[in-house]
């Protein structure tokens, strides 16, 4: 692994702190399995499958903190070249602009800098993903009955992320030669999305669009 590559792992670069599962728990072993899948160097369309056995909310509720995490640690990594100067909008390329909409100071969609947006995405996250009535840690408390559409925005919001990265971006990602582990995250996020049918196909669209220019990894198939 190259220096560069190293970097990409370096705590230090985590755009914000990582959210662990608590040793003993179930969603801790769940995260240990998926994890072992993964560096087992298993089909990624198969380690994203429900587990034989398994509660739903607790796989996305997994994966979704994981994910997370990567994502954070990805933008980490290029956070310094993603200015209100470099990225006065929100977007993935021209025709997509994001906006940005959290009903307390944003009430109405709003025109924000890339980084301005990462910074209100991440905390945002952050509350969701710590909020015990949401993303409950202690064995026999339910999920809400709306968790699965909370994941779904917020998984949704996540995509941006990667949608940024590769289209304005993924030069300094290829400079710092972690373009393997960028395209091998995007995937496993992609077939787990697909799979578990989280986000809406057309949320998809700015990177099939621009799969030629990102040069995704040949073994990623749309349907």
């Amino acid at each position: 692994m190259s220096i560069a590559l190293k970097q990409v792992f370096n705590k230090d670069k985590t755009f914000r702190p990582k959210r662990k599962f608590e040793p003993g728990t179930q969603r801790f072993e769940l995260h240990k399995r998926a994890q072992a899948s993964l560096n087992s160097g298993v089909d990624l369309k198969a380690a994203v499958q429900l587990p034989s056995g398994e509660d739903q909310n607790d796989w996305v509720a997994v994966h979704v903190v994981d994910f997370f995490n990567r994502i954070n640690l990805i933008y980490g990594t290029i956070c310094e070249f993603c200015t209100e100067q470099t990225c006065p909008v929100m977007s993935g390329g021209p025709k997509y602009e994001y906006r940005w909409q959290d009903d307390l100071k944003y009430k109405k969609p709003t025109a924000l800098p890339a980084p301005q947006y990462m910074n209100l995405l991440m905390d945002w996250i952050e509350v969701q993903i710590n909020n015990e009535d949401i993303f409950p840690t202690c064995v026999g408390v339910p999920f809400p009955k709306n968790f699965l559409q909370i994941c779904k925005k917020i998984l949704c919001r996540l995509f941006r992320v990667f949608v940024h990265v590769y289209i304005h971006h993924f030069d300094r990602v290829i400079v710092m030669g972690a373009e393997a582990h960028v395209n091998t995250c995007y995937k496993h996020f992609y077939y787990f999305v697909t799979e578990m049918n989280l986000i809406d196909r057309k949320e998809l669209e700015p990177l099939m669009c621009s799969q030629r220019k990102i040069q995704m990894a040949a073994s990623l198939k749309y349907p």
